[in-house]
């Protein structure tokens, strides 16, 4: 079964608005911060349904290095990411995506 990844688009914005942001302070910074949603995007395609089901029907990872949740619904074969929230701000804002 082949799954497909596919962005919330408020969920995109948070990437690209988030990477910006350290790419501004470093550009090393911003490019790693990529790198670790690209990784994260990569653990939840291998093992989907590993992380338990958390709020709002969701399931969430962390990003390693960066104050970020990754959260994300299965449905059949696709994965929405319906958010890259940072985690000391807005808790749940996203729960109606």
């Amino acid at each position: 079964m082949s799954l497909e990844v596919r962005f919330h688009p408020e969920a995109e914005k948070e990437v690209l608005t988030s990477a910006a942001w350290y790419m501004e302070r470093s550009p090393l910074a911003g490019q790693v911060f990529l790198l670790e949603i690209d990784r994260v995007i990569n653990q939840i395609l291998e093992s989907p349904s590993r992380r338990p089901v958390s709020i709002h029907g969701a399931r969430r990872i962390l990003l390693p290095r960066f104050p970020f949740s990754v959260f994300y619904r299965v449905s059949g074969d696709l994965i929405e990411i319906i958010a890259v929230a940072h985690q000391s701000r807005r808790p749940g804002y996203w729960q109606f995506r």
